[in-house]
């Protein structure tokens, strides 16, 4: 019977699994097009998902080695099983290597079915707590299957009800497992996160690369869509790599906002895409919801507006854009490419930025900064120090950016220290002074593309006029956007983070150091200079030159909290149960350290809005400043920094 019966079920699931996929896939096609390398993007595939996504899953062990055993079993046993059961190779040495797929599937399952006994709030329940089951069910009725084409056991042993049990076994695991895969359920990312990974939107994301830049829009293109307001507005691979979420909830666990009760969940997120995508509501999602809005109370389709169908505004604007959800996604999903999509056209259709977003916007277009201060007095801190301006000299080693924090009085002393810095180890360096314009930064993560590309468009005009070897900017923020977005405009430059050019001017022997005396020290990695530059070692290098040992944080380094400061998300200022710069400052707390270093004038500004008693905030600049032993440099052989580009 089983002879019979199993070639039936293989390939009846077969023929289910393909017409799903065709089905999937023109779900994937009602989105825009993008160019993408069909072929070699599949080509690339198994090393993504080996190497690249592997390296993500790896941080977490117990799963890393769950997903080998499983998911290799089952890939490795598939074939077999076609081959063997399907298409009857009754191979010994076939049997015995599929005896040994179906044992690690079998072992893998049973971890996953351990995990699923008690399993933690991130992970979603409903159809996930049945994947276990259909996991041992696949794995253990083709191992029984299989023992007499190995020949452990002769043919047709246990009788007719042993086979029929073992025929049951294989329509659950099969109809699981393979058609499953393409007509949604468990297994679903299976599919669509293979096709996924071949077909990312930042493809340089794999091979070690890092791709953080958001895509700019084609303003002059009059038919082009400003931003997302549909589901079928998204490009077709954005909505295959919603399609591919595995809901693990990581993101969920990282993403600063949802822990500080304002409404959003990434992973919900993810999710109600997905619903737009086939069209529904989340009444059946099995997570949990965003905080304060009550599942099954939102829906849509792929041709209905996305706010107030799919999701509210305010989730949109709760978010920092820090990346948290995206470092820690083991599918290498993009969620805030699509929020920022999506608020594009909130900003731009709609002009419905929130709370002071519209002001914030106002501002920068008439006086080219986000608090609306008079342009006349960007350069009023330094107005004793006689700084030199590019317009006055031909060309610098460095040309120091000033950013918005020139208006800040709190920023002035971090732009005052770091000046000291530069002097100290006679930089040849100077400023754009009045010539210089806000990055852009704000108005592009606020969705004002427009207003992002005028502002980037004049700021390339003015340093097309000088000659310079690198930026340099205390700004994180500034930073990102000069270094990873000016680029799509014809602005490529060398650009650092002040404390990585202060580590270079250490490591050369410029600056003369008295070791650090103030006490002990935590330091705050900026999500835009760690996450979205992968910048954790620079700054630590140059603490660690100032004698001074790091008390890490729990939550540091590419898994550092955001302070909230980012996104826009203080001009949003979407309410939640409590501030994430709170949160942050009960991070610093539990290290005892009596001050934390910091290298961003937002994170500066957002923890030191903390009520005291709380430790002291000090920017790197502001420490190597304090310990600089004067007139040193003129003792020092001047050994500088190599050039490496010339702008």
């Amino acid at each position: 019977m089983l002879t019979i019966v199993l070639p039936i079920l293989l390939f009846a699931a077969l023929v289910l699994a393909l017409i799903g996929a065709v089905r999937r896939m023109n779900m994937w096609r009602r989105g825009r097009p993008a160019r993408v390398d069909l072929l070699g993007g599949l080509l690339a595939m198994p090393r993504r998902y080996m190497v690249d996504l592997h390296h993500v899953v790896a941080r977490d062990k117990y799963m890393a080695n769950t997903h080998v055993a499983t998911a290799g079993g089952f890939v490795l046993a598939a074939v077999l099983a076609i081959l063997v059961h399907g298409l009857g190779l009754h191979n010994r040495i076939l049997g015995y290597v599929l005896l040994l797929a179906t044992a690690l599937m079998f072992v893998g399952a049973l971890f996953v079915f351990k995990r699923r006994l008690n399993p933690p709030s991130r992970l979603s329940k409903g159809p996930w707590m049945r994947l276990p089951k259909s996991l041992l069910v696949f794995s253990a009725s083709f191992f029984i299957l299989t023992l007499p084409v190995a020949g452990v056991l002769p043919e047709g042993f246990g009788g007719w009800a042993l086979a029929a049990v073992l025929a049951l076994g294989v329509l659950w695991g099969v109809s699981e497992l393979f058609f499953g895969m393409t007509w949604g359920g468990p297994m679903k990312h299976a599919f669509a996160g293979a096709l996924h990974l071949a077909w990312h939107r930042r493809a340089e994301r794999f091979g070690g690369g890092r791709s953080t830049g958001l895509k700019p829009l084609d303003l002059s293109d009059r038919n082009a869509p400003l931003g997302v307001e549909k589901p079928k507005d998204f490009t077709w691979n954005q909505l295959l790599g919603f399609d591919a979420c595995v809901q693990c909830g990581k993101c969920e666990a990282a993403c600063p906002a949802f822990a500080a009760g304002q409404p959003l969940n990434p992973k919900k997120l993810i999710q109600d895409m997905v619903v737009g995508l086939a069209g529904g509501t989340d009444a059946h999602f099995a997570g949990s919801p965003y905080p304060g809005k009550p599942i099954g109370q939102h829906g849509g389709n792929p041709h209905q507006p996305i706010v107030n169908g799919l999701v509210d505004a305010d989730t949109l604007w709760s978010c920092t854009t820090c990346r948290a959800c995206v470092e820690e996604c083991p599918m290498m999903i993009e969620h805030v490419d699509a929020i920022v999509d999506m608020r594009r056209f909130l900003t731009l259709e709609k002009g419905a930025t929130p709370n002071n977003g519209a002001q914030v916007l106002d501002n920068l277009i008439a006086t080219d900064n986000p608090g609306g201060f008079a342009p006349g007095g960007r350069m009023n801190w330094a107005a004793d120090l006689n700084l030199d301006l590019m317009r006055d000299k031909p060309a610098v080693d460095v040309l120091f950016w000033v950013g918005d924090g020139a208006f800040d009085m709190r920023n002035q002393r971090t732009l005052r220290a770091f000046v000291k810095v530069l002097k100290a180890a006679r930089v040849n360096f100077a400023v754009l002074g009045l010539e210089e314009r806000d990055s852009g930064d704000v108005a592009r993560r606020l969705g004002d593309e427009a207003t992002f590309q005028a502002l980037a468009k004049r700021n390339l005009q003015t340093l097309a006029q000088y000659s310079f070897q690198r930026i340099v900017t205390c700004d994180p923020h500034s930073f990102h956007v000069l270094k990873n977005e000016y680029g799509a405009f014809g602005g490529n430059y060398l650009v650092q983070h002040h404390s990585t050019y202060m580590a270079e001017l250490i490591g050369a022997g410029l600056l003369n150091l008295a070791a650090d005396a103030g006490g002990s020290v935590t330091y705050h990695d900026p999500c835009y200079l760690g996450r979205y530059n992968g910048e954790y070692e620079a700054p630590r290098a140059v603490l660690r030159a100032l004698g001074i040992e790091v008390k890490e944080m729990q939550r540091s380094g590419f898994r550092s909290r955001c302070c909230g400061g980012g996104g826009g998300a203080p001009i949003t200022d979407i309410p939640g149960k409590q501030r994430i710069p709170d949160m942050r400052m009960e991070d610093i707390r539990e290290t005892g350290a009596e001050r934390v270093a910091v290298g961003c004038p937002q994170c500066t500004a957002m923890l030191e809005g903390v009520v005291e008693p709380r430790p002291q905030i000090k920017d790197i600049a502001e420490l190597v400043a304090d310990a600089l032993i004067e007139d040193s440099a003129a003792a020092k052989p001047a050994r500088r920094p190599e050039a490496e580009v010339i702008a």
